[in-house]
């Protein structure tokens, strides 16, 4: 079931992550669907190679070629007939009548009793159709070879043309976000340049009477605002167009006018700070009049307030579609955690990516976590390996929400689960890496 982000379920107790996770997801879905029927620029865009890393594919990118071209052996050794193999001998003696390269065909004819030495690579010679590796060989000579005819089978360590990829096949599936593998493979295959969805606009801003640009003097009780950067270096990770609208007051007014600048050319506003429900918080003022938005208490840490929801169209804007709005808090970790869990999925989602979510993996607490049941918690801390070889996690000091040295010194989140208590010494814990996310 489908809510709405003023949905009186989502307002009330505190979400799960996971729920607050799908409620995000059901409203992107709805985004890209009323997309569909919007006229405007179009959002597929033809970049060389050399500018698709991070970006997300169009459409299938398909095959012009087999690959393998043609039958080709899988490794160095000797290529024949497999038909002498099975009959019942124990020992195979052939005759060395010549070499075969890669990139250079063995242009002469294989006969009875005959192989050829043969590179990883080197196109079968007609006839052949095995390949014994020449660490197999019990006997050698410039002439002959010897091995035992158990060792393989007819068609052993030949690599099928077309085995990998067929022409006109899918060698890369719309929706990928491109890796540098990816643009190696459309290389392989002669692909010069890409169709990928056109780059989101994001418009980022700092919401804070406190809040400083660097540059400025602090008087007492101001702070530098670090949001912004933190922020910028999260959507560069996934090459967006980024579109910074600096640090906008503690007022309904100037807070007014940055979400309606901002929706005029952004297709994703992200706020940080003023979510909470101090007097000084006017987001949710601002937003109950220009869109529809939800601010929720999720049940996790750090990073509980945050509003999610859709910005309505404003005079001046070049399409009539909606914007995609987050409140984050205004915490530095808390805005890390919160993009990290929420915002990023969402963004690659709008942008038309199949795969959203990072990959987990597992490690063994080196010490004590203590937590309490009913929430989900994100700590930070630094992924090694035991004496045993096995991976270990160890936090990285004090886990506060405002504590930005524990982000930098981490190269990792622990995540403990919502059902999940303390942590004993030697607990395999799920780890999520900040390699390619942070």
């Amino acid at each position: 079931m489908k809510h709405s982000p003023n949905d009186p379920i989502l307002l009330s107790a505190s979400l799960h992550v996971d729920e607050a996770r799908k409620a995000i997801s059901d409203l992107v879905k709805e985004l890209i669907e009323e997309s569909k029927h919007i006229g405007g620029q179009s959002a597929i865009e033809l970049v060389s190679l050399d500018q698709a890393i991070n970006r997300i594919l169009a459409e299938d990118l398909l095959s012009p070629i087999d690959v393998p071209a043609a039958d080709n052996s899988a490794m160095d050794g000797y290529a024949f007939n497999g038909d002498y193999l099975g009959k019942s001998k124990d020992i195979i003696s052939l005759k060395v009548i010549g070499t075969a390269y890669a990139g250079k065909p063995y242009e002469g004819k294989i006969g009875a009793g005959e192989c050829l030495k043969i590179m990883t690579g080197a196109l079968m010679p007609n006839g052949c159709d095995t390949v014994i590796p020449q660490e197999l060989i019990s006997a050698l000579s410039d002439s002959s070879i010897e091995f035992k005819e158990n060792l393989l089978k007819p068609g052993e360590n030949r690599r099928l043309r077309g085995e990998d990829l067929q022409k006109n096949k899918s060698a890369i599936q719309a929706g990928r976000l491109l890796r540098p593998s990816d643009l190696g493979l459309a290389a392989s295959l002669g692909i010069a340049t890409l169709k990928v969805q056109r780059k989101l606009k994001v418009a980022i801003l700092s919401s804070g009477d406190e809040l400083r640009t660097l540059g400025q003097e602090l008087d007492a009780g101001n702070i530098y605002d670090s949001n912004r950067y933190s922020l910028t270096g999260l959507l560069n990770r996934l090459d967006l167009e980024i579109i910074d609208c600096g640090i906008v007051r503690d007022d309904p007014a100037s807070l007014k006018e940055a979400f309606c600048n901002a929706a005029k050319v952004a297709d994703v506003l992200i706020s940080s700070g003023g979510v909470s429900v101090g007097e000084a918080d006017f987001t949710k003022q601002i937003m109950q009049e220009l869109g529809d938005v939800g601010f929720w208490k999720i049940a996790m840490r750090p990073g509980r307030p945050m509003a999610f929801g859709t910005l309505k169209p404003v005079i001046g804007q070049s399409s009539p579609r909606k914007t995609l709005f987050f409140g984050l808090p205004g915490n530095p970790v808390a805005v890390m955690v919160t993009f990290y869990q929420f915002v990023r999925a969402a963004l690659l989602q709008l942008n038309g990516a199949t795969q959203t979510e990072p990959p987990l993996t597992q490690a063994l607490s080196d010490s004590v976590i203590r937590k309490k049941p009913g929430r989900t918690e994100f700590q930070r801390a630094i992924l090694g390996r035991g004496k045993d070889g096995k991976p270990t996690v160890k936090l990285t000091g004090s886990q506060g929400a405002g504590i930005l040295r524990s982000m930098s010194e981490a190269n990792c989140f622990v995540i403990l689960h919502h059902d999940q208590g303390n942590i004993a010494p030697g607990e395999w814990v799920d780890v999520a890496l900040f390699d390619g996310l942070l």
